[in-house]
């Protein structure tokens, strides 16, 4: 055993009771897994009054797990704890229940018909990537590209105001200017946004419009998560 381990035992970045891995076993067991039927746009299993998403500019939206008990844990331990090897932990859950039409493009207009999706991190506020020192949704992206065997292209760049999405309401979240996206190289053809947490589909959205007007045909959504 490492000596770094005698001094100070591993824990599990969910919990922090000790632990081998990043997760415990019984955190892992806890997870809560979105199984069963849900909406291919919002990727809710059931809408209150309609699909949320029906006026949003992707096309597809797909989390496996609710942002609730230990996911939300795990959410947190990477954002604000620097628990980077999660990312790769996220990483894997996703690859590993990733629908097969998130892994090979539609047919898209100027796109190869069985050419793979590029993943497309949502892009960071500078000021927060500045104190973090690094961007949970970069990170997450290059991770599922090398486990899932998809290509990378970070062309997106945020340019807003900077206030906070986390907490925000629905409205508030949408209101202009609120969040920003600039493309900074010409996108693929079809593109799979990365993020951690899918809440109101409002930062989504925004990047997915900024890619479509820069010649993306088609735009989807995965993230480690989603707010039911």
């Amino acid at each position: 055993m490492p000596l770094i381990d005698l001094l100070a035992p591993p824990t599990c970045a969910a919990c922090r009771r000790p632990a081998t891995g990043q997760i415990c076993g019984e955190c892992l067991r806890r997870l809560p897994w979105l199984r069963g039927h849900r909406c291919p746009r919002c990727a809710l299993p059931r809408h209150r009054s309609g699909c949320p998403a029906a006026a949003a500019a992707f096309d597809r939206a797909w989390a496996p797990l609710a942002y609730e008990g230990a996911a939300r844990d795990i959410v947190r331990a990477l954002k604000f704890q620097a628990a980077l090897p999660l990312a790769g932990v996220m990483a894997a859950h996703m690859a590993a229940n990733l629908p097969a039409d998130l892994r090979a493009s539609p047919a898209v207009p100027g796109a190869p018909l069985a050419s793979a999706f590029a993943l497309v991190p949502v892009p960071p506020h500078r000021g927060r990537l500045r104190r973090r020192g690094f961007d949970p949704a970069a990170l997450l992206a290059a991770a599922l590209a090398e486990r899932a065997g998809l290509p990378l292209a970070a062309c997106l760049r945020r340019a807003d105001r900077g206030r906070r999405q986390v907490g925000a309401g629905r409205n508030l979240r949408r209101s202009a200017g609120r969040f920003a996206a600039v493309v900074t190289a010409p996108p693929p053809r079809a593109v799979v946004l990365v993020d951690d947490v899918h809440t109101t589909g409002a930062t989504l959205d925004v990047c997915a419009r900024a890619l479509k007007e820069s010649a993306a045909g088609w735009v989807g959504a995965a993230t480690y998560v989603r707010t039911l």
